[in-house]
């Protein structure tokens, strides 16, 4: 199925995808690597207030390269998911619904998506300058002095992703024998 999804994503919307949908998503992202992760994970650990809320956000796990001259930002592509699996139960616990990045995912992440009826979602790679032409705006929300790794909001239209782990918890990364 393709379809086109405004975020935030309702629980209704997210039920209904299944693993493979072709999705073109609209509205806010949450862009955060390696780097916001652990300071959001250590503010959360301490008590202190996050510098967003995160409830019903999508949180992209994004590389982005500096801006051209009249660019919003430069190219854009996902980066690697399973490093961010050590945070994911921890930032859906605090109202993530969906999680946007490249490849799979832990069995704890499965389990942290099925619990808070959220979602996956799979970029894809090699597709950064694609990506940047989805975005039409973009500010630093917190930690700036991370640069590439500061807390980002993005605004996209029609940014291209497919549900790999849909919120029963299929996950398009299991082992299963196709039938050719």
């Amino acid at each position: 199925m393709r379809k086109e999804i405004q975020i935030p994503i309702g629980e209704d919307e997210r039920k209904k995808l299944r693993i493979y949908d072709q999705l073109y998503l609209n509205g806010q992202l949450i862009v955060a690597r390696d780097s916001a992760h652990k300071r959001l994970a250590a503010l959360l650990k301490e008590g202190s207030p996050l510098p967003l809320s995160l409830k019903g956000k999508v949180i992209y796990y994004m590389g982005p390269a500096q801006a051209a001259v009249g660019q919003i930002i430069g190219s854009c592509g996902p980066t690697t998911s399973a490093r961010m699996d050590p945070f994911t139960a921890m930032m859906m616990d605090e109202g993530v619904v969906a999680t946007i990045g490249k490849g799979p995912r832990s069995e704890e992440v499965r389990d942290a998506v099925k619990k808070a009826n959220g979602l996956y979602l799979t970029a894809f790679g090699g597709c950064g300058a694609l990506y940047a032409k989805c975005v039409k705006k973009s500010r630093v929300i917190a930690f700036v002095e991370d640069g590439p790794e500061a807390l980002l909001e993005i605004e996209v239209e029609n940014f291209p992703v497919i549900v790999a782990i849909d919120s029963a918890g299929n996950s398009v990364f299991d082992k299963k024998k196709l039938d050719v």
